[in-house]
Formats: structure tokens, C-alpha cells, sequence
């Protein structure tokens, strides 16, 4: 039976997930810049190991309200989609879990629907709900069509 290994990571109250093999970095940025005119969910760059990476707000793709707390105390992703990098910045990192593919559910019906835009579907976890996240559609959440200008 096949089964796949998801880094599971807090956005808000909801547990997500993503496959390891979709996730190069589990790390906390030291500083993000901001991006002059970006768009809201931009939060900016970041060095990461020397290169320099877009910052993508995983609660403003979401449509969660800005996190509250210590600015320093975010935790990222590092991911990389068509040749670019990027850090999706999140609440808090869990733990990897296996789990097989066979329990993979589709979206429930009443899964807000931008939310469900980003899903692969959803794994029950106890009382919990496992909201697998498609990476390259929370990266491409809102993208103009004609791509980012050199």
C-alpha cells in the first residue's frame, strides 16, 4: 500500500500539509523586506542560504486575518515551483507524518472555498482535519496571467 510523507505546519487554527519531497527548507526567516507597491499577500524577500526569495503570506493567500504576536516568531517553507524559490511564511511548523494514500478524502463540501482552491483533499487526524495543500496553487493564488516583470 502506498503512502506519502507530509511536513504538517499551522495556518491559523487549520493543520496543513504537504508532501517532503515539495519542501527543500523548514526554517525562520531573519528578516523579510518589504517589496515596494507588492500585493498584500507579497510579504516581501528573503535571504535564504544566500539566495534571495519571495515571501509569500500564507494567511493573506488564505484570507485569514494578519497574524498577531511577536513578528519575529513566524516560521517558513522553503519551496521551489518552475525554477523559482520561495518561502511560505506560516504560523508553526509540525511534525512529518505517513500517511496512506488510500485515506486521502476529497474536500468536504463546506470547506471555505478558498481553501479548498489550494487542496488536494483532506486527511482525518483524530478530531482534526489534514488539509493537504497543493503548493503550486498557493503560489499561483491571484498571480496575474502574464507573470511577474524582469
Amino acid at each position: 500500500m502506498s503512502s506519502t510523507e507530509y511536513v504538517t505546519f499551522q495556518i491559523g487554527s487549520q493543520t496543513f500539509g504537504t508532501s517532503v519531497l515539495e519542501v527543500h527548507d523548514v526554517f525562520r526567516p531573519t528578516q523579510v523586506t518589504k517589496v515596494p507597491l507588492a500585493k498584500p499577500d507579497i510579504a516581501g524577500v528573503l535571504n535564504l542560504r544566500g539566495r534571495i526569495v519571495t515571501a509569500i503570506d500564507a494567511r493573506a493567500r488564505l484570507g485569514l486575518p494578519p497574524r498577531e504576536g511577536d513578528p519575529d516568531d513566524i516560521m517558513a517553507i522553503g519551496i521551489e515551483q518552475n525554477g523559482e524559490s520561495f518561502g511560505l511564511i506560516i504560523d508553526t511548523v509540525g511534525e512529518v507524518v505517513r500517511l496512506e494514500d488510500v485515506n486521502l478524502e476529497k474536500n468536504p463540501v463546506n470547506l471555505d472555498p478558498i481553501w479548498a482552491s489550494v487542496s488536494k483533499g483532506v486527511h482525518r487526524l483524530g478530531d482534526k482535519l489534514l488539509i493537504v495543500m497543493d503548493i503550486g496553487k498557493i503560489l499561483a493564488v491571484n498571480e496575474p496571467d502574464e507573470g511577474l516583470a524582469a
